[in-house]
């Protein structure tokens, strides 16, 4: 793996991006990144266990990684681990590993997951779909500093750093008793959480921007997107996060031609919501339908990318008081709600 490197955890802007080399794909200059950059950076300082939070394609992965690359493991391996897509009844031979002889079929001796990342970062993906059989197993390794293979009577001594990332909340996972709560406790020293795409919008086009770079290859021309197709990108919900801006940006250097990426390079499932769907209509066409809170949120945005970030200056063009303005930013900074649909129209 390429050397991680360290984005300042002060703002700064696209320009500036550039000269800073970044953490893998893990861009940010909202204020929420920022706090991400700067435990990153803290945990990267200890050897102590931490717990990534965020929904599925934010970078959760990413994250660990840059943990793990910034620290004195550097060096040693970094050993992902999919909790969710292990064989039941294998779990504890692939953590653990076995001696030849232990079960049916194992025909040789193999280390487990754990061992193999000696010396090094273990990341523990999903770990809230490990079945609670094996988490008091996994915990008692983690406390032990030890593994003990199938079929073996002999521990093993490991020295391994553990990261573990759950796209829900594992705390409501130990309340409903589906997560051992010392397990939690043992896991959650540091918790980094990381914000989904639809509320750091003011990453989107550099998020873009960079995709167009990777993918360079599939279009060379393209050098821009046209102002639709960005103000598009910006107000769209993006459930699928960082992965999903990703997909839509290859897909569209894929398909497309000329210089200039447009709205109907995109995929379908871009280009139907958000700015899309706004064109004009005589009728109340169901697929045209968009939440109020994404009409109100759009507006914000883009008078806030006519003022350039000016807030009191956006509040006076939206004729609402800057009070107001302020707690709908906070309120599309922690979280979604659900709002009526109306008909979009002229």
């Amino acid at each position: 793996m390429a050397e991680a490197r360290w984005i300042h955890s002060s703002f700064v802007s696209w320009n500036q991006l550039n000269e800073l080399p970044p953490i893998g794909d893990l861009f940010g200059t909202s204020h929420s990144m920022q706090k991400v950059f700067r435990l990153i950076h803290s945990a990267s300082h200890g050897d102590f266990p931490a717990l990534i939070m965020g929904e599925s394609g934010t970078g959760k992965e990413l994250a660990a990684h840059a943990v793990h690359a910034l620290g004195k493991r550097k060096h040693g391996p970094f050993v992902p681990v999919d909790c969710a897509a292990l064989v039941p009844g294998l779990v504890e031979s692939e953590l653990f590993g076995h001696v030849k002889g232990a079960f049916t079929g194992a025909d040789k001796s193999r280390i487990g997951l754990l061992q193999s990342a000696q010396g090094g970062t273990i990341f523990l993906d999903e770990i809230g779909e490990m079945p609670l059989s094996m988490q008091a197993k996994l915990l008692r390794a983690l406390q032990e500093h030890e593994v003990r293979p199938v079929g073996s009577n002999q521990a093993v001594r490991i020295d391994v750093r553990v990261l573990a990332a759950t796209n829900r909340s594992l705390w409501s996972e130990v309340q409903a008793g589906r997560f051992r709560q010392d397990l939690y406790f043992r896991l959650d020293v540091m918790q980094i959480n990381i914000p989904p795409l639809r509320s750091r919008q003011i990453d989107i086009p550099v998020l873009a921007e960079m995709f167009r770079d990777r993918f360079s290859d599939l279009r060379p021309q393209a050098t821009s997107f046209s102002k639709e197709a960005m103000d598009h990108l910006v107000a769209y919900e993006w459930p699928g996060n960082v992965r999903e801006l990703e997909n839509a940006v290859e897909h569209a250097m894929a398909l497309g031609s000329g210089s200039v990426l447009e709205l109907e390079d995109f995929p379908a499932t871009v280009v139907g919501a958000g700015i899309g769907a706004e064109r004009e209509s005589t009728d109340c066409d169901p697929q045209r339908m968009i939440p109020l809170e994404v009409l109100e949120r759009r507006a914000i945005f883009r008078a806030l990318q006519h003022t350039g970030g000016d807030r009191q200056a956006a509040a006076r063009f939206l004729g609402i008081g800057k009070t107001t303005l302020y707690r709908k930013l906070i309120q599309y900074e922690n979280h979604r709600t659900n709002v009526e649909v109306t008909c979009a129209v002229p």
